[in-house]
């Protein structure tokens, strides 16, 4: 019998999409595989991804990485959430905190029921004080989970992700997949060669005239798809009549203080900024949509917000929100940008990295490259992207503000009717039912449902089984537990310090 297994593998781009795929593809793989990443130093990266979801220590405690030495190297401080400042009208401000749960659920009653019963006679403050990460991120504190904590306790269970400056972790990650054996060519790709007889990628031939075969092809290429698209012209599905910014100004600064443990995301006239403070420095961007505002205004808006100097000029870049109609097409997987683009106001595009690596590596293929494992990778990708775009277009959906064209539109445009659905099941009685394996579970679509003005009409009828004395009762204890647990965590930077503090910050 022949053997079919797949050998050779060759990654297109390098950024933080090439290294991610050539530390996993290494270290899951083995050495019997030959994996080659091509990049140019010419090009560059886009690297607008300095923040992420909590599931970033799952990828790399799969590649046996040290937390505190990855937080180092790369000068990274600790997220736990998203902080939103006028995305339901200007003036009201709304954290989305990690986590798998607010409060304390009772049996298979999650207690925001319990909550809504309580908040609607007047007996509970916003839903954040029963949220640890919530009202930590409030207070500028953090520590990981305390392992010598009791197990029903908050402080056991602390759910967090990380900010970092993504070019030292392509670093890091490059040295890391070149002592197992990833080999790296710099080098701009001229021209890519098919197969004649089932239009696979055969090869690309480089500006020095080098060939470079494989079997399997990463394409990690960017907004240009240099293989996914320019090659074998997949097509792309447009999202931006539901996510209408296209457009983004970034920048660094100093920083004048210590670091925040949360990303925030301000809503502005025409999009909204972001701010991620770092050990050493501050990330910010201006992300708009170009017909309601110019690129030098968005520009200005961008300096004018920022918490110090700038440590440089602005960059502008450019992109449409949507996906390839297929992110695996023959032998080619697109990953990263090259795949599609959601706009960062989930910090989600690390970690759709990481899950098409995960999934590459679950269905990873054989030279036949069967039809049924390519439609159950595109299929799994899709539902995982569609769930994500459903919930970014609910910020910008669900909003009380009529100020500005653009957010007149926002409020205004058809919605998918899948989130039309989840907010209606939400509004009518404070349900969420997870579908499958989404990445946002219920505590994050409850937090931004609420945060963003959608207040259910009733609750369950579980939660009508407490006496309205014992529910009281209940809900303050609930409140005094986190807001004991907060009192008993250091601040941000102190733990920083003690735990990961970068050489030379």
């Amino acid at each position: 019998m022949t053997n079919q297994r797949i050998k050779n593998i060759v990654i297109v781009g390098g950024g933080t999409a090439g290294w991610m795929s050539a530390a996993a593809l290494a270290k899951v793989l083995g050495p019997g595989h030959s994996i080659r990443l091509i990049e140019s130093e010419e090009i560059g990266t886009i690297g607008v991804g300095e923040a992420t979801v909590p599931h970033l220590s799952l990828f790399n405690k799969l590649l046996g990485i040290d937390e505190a030495e990855f937080v180092r190297e790369t000068r990274g401080t600790f997220k736990l959430g998203v902080q939103f400042v006028n995305w339901l009208k200007p003036g009201k401000t709304y954290v989305h905190g990690f986590g798998t749960s607010i409060g304390l659920d009772i049996g298979m009653l999650p207690f925001h029921q319990y909550w809504l019963r309580a908040f609607k006679s007047g007996n509970a403050s916003e839903i954040g004080d029963y949220s640890l990460n919530t009202l930590a991120a409030a207070h500028g504190k953090f520590m990981v989970s305390a392992v010598d904590a009791p197990p029903n306790t908050p402080l056991a269970n602390i759910a967090y992700a990380y900010h970092f400056d993504a070019g030292l972790y392509a670093r890091y990650l490059r040295r890391y997949a070149e002592a197992r054996g990833v080999q790296r060519t710099e080098g701009k790709i001229r021209e890519t060669l098919l197969r004649p007889s089932d239009g696979f990628v055969d090869a690309v031939v480089l500006e020095s005239g080098e060939k470079i075969s494989g079997e399997l092809f990463i394409d990690c290429s960017g907004f240009r798809g240099l293989l996914i698209e320019q090659a074998l012209h997949t097509g792309y599905e447009d999202w931006n009549h539901w996510l209408p910014t296209n457009r983004a100004v970034t920048v660094a600064c100093e920083r004048t203080g210590p670091p925040t443990p949360y990303t925030r995301a301000t809503a502005q006239t025409a999009g909204w900024q972001w701010r991620i403070a770092l050990q050493h420095r501050v990330g910010n961007g201006h992300v708009y949509a170009s017909p309601y505002i110019s690129d030098d205004e968005a520009a200005a808006t961008l300096l004018r917000n920022l918490d110090g100097a700038p440590l440089g000029e602005p960059r502008l870049l450019r992109f449409v929100a949507g996906t390839r109609k297929k992110v695996w097409n023959r032998n080619v997987v697109a990953i990263g940008l090259a795949s599609g683009f959601l706009e960062p106001l989930e910090s989600t595009g690390i970690f759709l990295i990481q899950s098409a690596i995960t999934r590459l590596l679950t269905l990873f293929p054989d030279r036949n490259f069967s039809e049924a494992v390519i439609d159950r990778y595109n299929a799994l990708s899709r539902f995982e992207l569609e769930r994500i775009r459903d919930f970014l277009i609910l910020h910008f959906h669900a909003t009380q503000r009529d100020d500005t064209p653009f957010w007149n539109y926002c409020r205004t445009m058809e919605i998918p009717e899948t989130l039309r659905s989840v907010m209606a099941l939400f509004r009518e009685g404070g349900q969420f039912i997870r579908n499958a394996e989404e990445l946002f579970g219920l505590v994050s679509w409850v937090e931004v449902m609420l945060g963003q003005g959608i207040m259910p009409t009733t609750w369950h009828t579980g939660a009508d089984q407490m006496s309205e004395k014992d529910l009281n009762e209940f809900v303050a204890h609930v409140q005094q537990v986190i807001a004991t647990c907060v009192d008993a965590m250091p601040p941000h930077q102190a733990f920083i310090d003690r735990y990961c503090k970068a050489a030379g910050v």
